[in-house]
């Protein structure tokens, strides 16, 4: 099972990162470029995390893993999902969904 540290390692490694409690000590919010991609709450059991998703993709995600991924929690829900790590969606999958969320931000950033 993926931890909030393998999570929080993971992300940092990427270019142009940072991270911050902006919204309280619970939700850990990653940015690059000053505008956000990845917000973690580490109150949460079992973990789960806000990422950003094409549209398209994400209703396809949410149905294929519907207890585990679910509409953006406090988001925009056609662009954000909840995914909620409880063993149901695979680690593969977990991390290509931080890669996407990051390379939408920062494609954007560099319009």
């Amino acid at each position: 099972m993926i931890d909030a540290e393998t999570i929080r390692e993971y992300v940092l490694q990427k270019k142009d990162v940072t991270e911050g409690f902006p919204f309280g000590e619970n939700a850990l919010v990653f940015k690059t470029n000053n505008k956000m991609f990845l917000l973690l709450s580490l109150s949460s059991i079992p973990l789960k995390f806000n990422a950003k998703c094409e549209p398209d993709k994400a209703i396809e995600l949410r149905e294929e893993y519907a207890e585990s991924i679910l509409p953006g929690y406090h988001m925009n829900k056609k662009h954000w999902n909840t995914i909620i790590l409880d063993g149901r969606v695979p680690q593969k999958i977990i991390f290509q969904l931080i890669d996407d969320s990051y390379s939408l931000v920062a494609k954007k950033i560099k319009k």
